[in-house]
């Protein structure tokens, strides 16, 4: 049931925003040199890695000249970029991994091979459900780069606060999974990028956590 609803409503978005899927890609195409889709390897189900996709929001090979994540402030996002970021509009070729078989809609986001080869032993459990779009991490980290804006080792504070604090939200899916919980989990991240903004958005209290646990440990 889960991968037929998967199926069926990526392969009907991806119709239904096709015009906005042309006039983003003819954005980033217009505004910076490069492709205009980033691929970047995953892991996913099983251990098993992908590429995922991305409108580029970043300059040609940023990954090559800097960290892998991404704090406010980055001089390698360009000017279209950012607001792809802050709109989450980035994320939607993601939808064509749905199709394919690689990310779920919910699910727990799926990690580059160099962080998940330090996850510890007790995290093993997320990689038996398929990786998604969104989950209860992305509700909490949706603007993950202001979390990390102060950090000064960006990519350390990442590893140790920030995807501990994920890997124990992935587990919470994970015990907790369901089609009902997931269509929460996918209004909460709809209203959190749209109405929320301005009524009000879900919880965030363990993202400001880790950003104060960033500034005081000094990392």
């Amino acid at each position: 049931m889960k991968r037929l609803f998967d199926f069926t409503s990526a392969l009907l978005a991806l119709i239904v925003l096709s015009p906005l899927l042309l006039l983003l890609t003819l954005a980033v195409k217009l505004t910076s040199p490069g492709p205009v889709i980033y691929r970047q390897q995953r892991v996913g189900l099983n251990r098993r890695p992908f590429q995922m996709l991305k409108f580029r929001s970043m300059r040609r090979d940023a990954d090559r000249v800097g960290p892998l994540v991404t704090a406010g402030g980055d001089e390698r996002v360009t000017c279209i970029g950012r607001f792809l970021r802050k709109t989450k509009l980035d994320e939607l070729p993601e939808l064509w991994n749905v199709v394919k078989g690689d990310l779920s809609i919910v699910g727990p986001r799926p990690e580059v091979p160099r962080y998940v080869a330090g996850y510890l032993t007790e995290w093993e459990a997320i990689f038996s459900v398929r990786p998604g779009i969104t989950d209860l991490a992305t509700l909490q980290f949706r603007n993950e780069e202001s979390v990390l804006e102060n950090a000064r080792d960006h990519e350390r504070a990442y590893a140790e606060i920030v995807i501990p604090i994920k890997m124990n939200l992935a587990l919470e899916y994970v015990k907790r999974s369901s089609f009902f919980f997931d269509i929460r989990i996918i209004l909460l991240t709809l209203w959190g990028i749209t109405l929320g903004r301005f009524f009000g958005e879900p919880d965030r209290r363990l993202a400001d956590e880790a950003k104060r646990r960033i500034v005081e440990e000094a990392i």
